[in-house]
């Protein structure tokens, strides 16, 4: 049974998910919510208990000292309540876990028996996946449901996806059968430059985010960040002169695949996202407070300020496989693609 004592009545709330592991290309989706955590100083009320989804062989638990005192910390998912102000303020409810190990259905009805106890109205699963995409360019993201009406009106794609899934996919059709309303978000992650952080993608994700329920997400370092990492990319893969030539070719592709997206839609779409952000402003942002990660402005920054540079981008390889959507897979993963946790397992 649930206990939810000192939680309070929650406004209007949702739910924001994301798993380390499998689904988190770069750790950009769990760093997204670890993000709105932060931000808005959320209050942890509950964590699911680790013995019951976790393989400590696979996700060791670490020790730490307080005050001379041996800890432990145990993988395990938590769950926190932050409030967002604004005229119409309401309530997010932040799951931030690892990928389970075991036992994902009955994982899946716990979240859901969250949900229900909070009056969740909605679901959203952050998640990030490898793809043939440069990173000189707008991060896509995919936004997916397995529900017809759903993709009607909030604009999203009815998933297709057949093949391998992951908790993300799993706990999407949870929702779907117990009838709440879930969403999936996907960051597409260079392949050639993998290893986390990625805060270019963390940025997409929420700025997507934003979109889709209407807010206004402090976004802090975060600009500045995916400004950095980009160069310190740019930097690197001229350095090789095959990864500059293969990055072009990334950039050619994209560019002609998305001549349609000058439209009228995607200007409107543009235009009520800088509406909704006018009169944030700050260091960072474009005008009306909303980050660049949108292309508008250059991704140029001196990095001489000690941040850290990204890693060496990996060499592209001949013959890679390729995902559901043809992007190209990892070599320590299955197959992805953008509906690919959206699955009908």
């Amino acid at each position: 049974m649930i206990e939810l004592e000192g939680v309070p009545e929650l406004v209007d709330p949702v739910m924001v998910a994301a798993f380390e592991g499998w689904n988190d290309a770069g750790d950009a989706a769990s760093t997204a919510v670890a993000h709105l955590d932060r931000e808005w100083k959320g209050e942890v009320f509950a964590a699911l208990d680790a013995e019951d989804y976790y393989d400590f062989q696979v996700n060791r638990p670490t020790v730490w000292l307080e005050g001379g005192t041996r800890k432990i910390t145990w993988p395990t998912t938590r769950l926190s309540v932050v409030r967002v102000g604004g005229e119409k303020p309401r309530d997010l409810v932040l799951i931030r876990g690892i990928e389970p190990s075991m036992r994902w259905r009955s994982y899946c009805n716990e979240i859901l028996g969250f949900a229900h106890e909070l009056g969740v109205g909605m679901v959203v699963i952050l998640g990030a996946l490898l793809g043939d995409t440069p990173h000189t360019r707008p991060v896509p993201v995919s936004g997916v449901t397995s529900d017809p009406d759903l993709a009607r009106t909030m604009d999203l794609e009815e998933t297709r996806y057949e093949g391998p899934t992951g908790i993300v996919g799993i706990l999407q059709e949870a929702c779907t059968h117990a009838g709440v309303p879930a969403v999936s978000l996907w960051a597409a992650v260079p392949h050639y430059v993998s290893q986390p952080p990625n805060p270019k993608a963390t940025l997409a994700l929420l700025n997507r985010l934003e979109d889709l329920l209407g807010l206004r997400i402090p976004l802090g370092e975060l600009p500045e960040d995916a400004r950095a990492w980009q160069l310190g990319v740019d930097q690197l893969a001229a350095e090789d002169s095959e990864v500059a030539e293969y990055v072009q070719t990334l950039e050619e592709a994209r560019d002609t695949a998305e001549l349609p997206e000058a439209s009228g839609e995607a200007i409107a779409r543009e235009f009520e996202r800088y509406l909704r952000r006018r009169d944030v402003g700050g260091p960072g942002q474009a005008p009306g407070g909303h980050a660049t990660e949108s292309g508008d402005v250059p991704y140029l920054r001196d990095t001489s300020g000690g941040r850290t540079r990204p890693p060496k981008p990996q060499r592209p390889e001949k013959g890679r496989p390729k995902d559901a959507e043809g992007d190209a897979a990892p070599d320590d993963k299955p197959p992805a693609g953008p509906d690919e946790d959206a699955s009908d397992d």
